[in-house]
């Protein structure tokens, strides 16, 4: 077993500003339809969310980039954030997949100027 790790930290303030300049089309290109669903539904703490969903993303490809022949083998819309039943953030991939990942976990907080997010997967070599 091996384990990985990945963390990133954004500026709410830089993902709200790209969201007023560029609109639907910026939050189409980072995120899927269930998770602008999920940070439209925060209302005014709506950036705070697609901050967090922005940082899990990068932990997330940061996490899982050596398991990876090419960087680029996987994008934006192949790792979804959601919600569990209880509330807590969990990764699902989608028309990706990695059969070494055993269990992966993430985290994701925020202030009111940064957003952050960890992910630790375990993989069977």
């Amino acid at each position: 077993m091996r384990v990985l790790c990945g963390t990133d930290i954004i500026e709410i303030s830089r993902i709200k500003e790209s969201i007023e300049r560029s609109g639907q089309t910026f939050l189409n290109i980072l995120f899927t339809p269930d998770e602008i669903e999920y940070c439209e539904s925060k209302r005014n703490a709506k950036y705070y969310h697609y901050a967090g969903r922005f940082a899990a993303k990068e932990a997330i490809f940061k996490a899982v980039s050596s398991l990876l022949e090419n960087k680029f083998d996987i994008s934006w819309h192949n790792a979804q954030v959601i919600n569990d039943e209880n509330g807590n953030p969990k990764i699902e991939f989608l028309d990706i997949k990695f059969d070494q990942i055993k269990n992966i976990d993430i985290s994701i907080s925020h202030c009111r100027e940064y957003a952050v997010a960890t992910v630790v997967a375990t993989v069977e070599e």
